[in-house]
């Protein structure tokens, strides 16, 4: 069983090689790890280029934004299943896909897994800020402010093949949308395995600032709408209460 991994990547010289070094890092034996850039000018790709061999496909180009650059990996993906690795995080553990690929075996029925994930400090990834815990999706969660982390769902090719992909008109929500989509309109069949797959560097577009922390939540209730749902008037509450309360834990 192939699992593809998908790095997208721009301007993350910083950062990409702690993400490259943990994919090879993985014990498990057949990945594909697919790194798409939007055309870097701070020597990512000096970086990306120095691991030939290790790297399945690489593609530098102008992209439309992270999630047409993930779009593009998805496509370009032979592997059984694929997950998402983004260049500023890296996996938590060596086993982390052993793990994921052992799930599907023994589950031939699941669409797709989901794990925990740790947040960490941007220049000390050893220092955990957050531990997002999740739990087994039941329907109606998404009402409720549940979902998935995103770096740890990791999905069948068909299911990308059968329900779509990132929908680019959610710049910064493209990723709970797709998530939206798949687990209350389409009722995808998941499992949430008891790890903490990701380490996650603070900083994201999302949550860099209280702005984008505002125009993110007004796109997930607009997700919502697009998938024919109605989002609950206390959806921003519900959305966001959870996650401080992973701080103060």
């Amino acid at each position: 069983m192939k699992v593809s991994i998908i790095t997208a990547t721009y301007n993350s010289a910083k950062t990409v090689r702690d993400t490259i070094e943990s994919v090879i890092a993985q014990d498990y034996p057949d990945i594909e790890h697919i790194i798409v850039d939007g055309k870097s000018k701070d020597g990512t790709m000096d970086i990306v280029h120095a691991y030939e061999g290790k790297i399945a496909k690489v593609v530098s180009e102008p992209d439309k934004g992270i999630y047409d650059a993930m779009n593009k990996g998805i496509r370009m993906a032979t592997g059984d299943i694929i997950g998402i690795l983004n260049s500023d995080d890296f996996f938590a553990g060596s086993h982390v896909i052993s793990k994921v690929a052992r799930a599907f075996r023994e589950g031939p029925r699941l669409d797709g897994v989901h794990a925990d994930l740790y947040y960490v400090k941007q220049d000390e990834p050893q220092k955990i800020v957050r531990h997002w815990v999740t739990t087994d999706y039941r329907p109606g969660c998404f009402f409720k402010g549940w979902h998935p982390a995103h770096p740890t769902l990791y999905l069948r090719k068909e299911v990308y093949e059968r329900y779509g992909l990132f929908d680019l008109d959610f710049p910064l929500a493209a990723d709970f949308e797709l998530m939206l989509r798949l687990f209350e309109c389409h009722h995808i069949v998941t499992k949430h395995l008891d790890m903490a797959m990701v380490r996650m560097r603070l900083g994201g577009a999302t949550s860099k600032d209280y702005t984008n922390l505002v125009k993110n939540t007004k796109e997930c209730m607009a997700a919502f709408r697009k998938n024919g749902l109605k989002p609950p008037v206390l959806y921003p509450v519900y959305r966001l209460l959870p996650k401080l309360l992973q701080y103060v834990k």
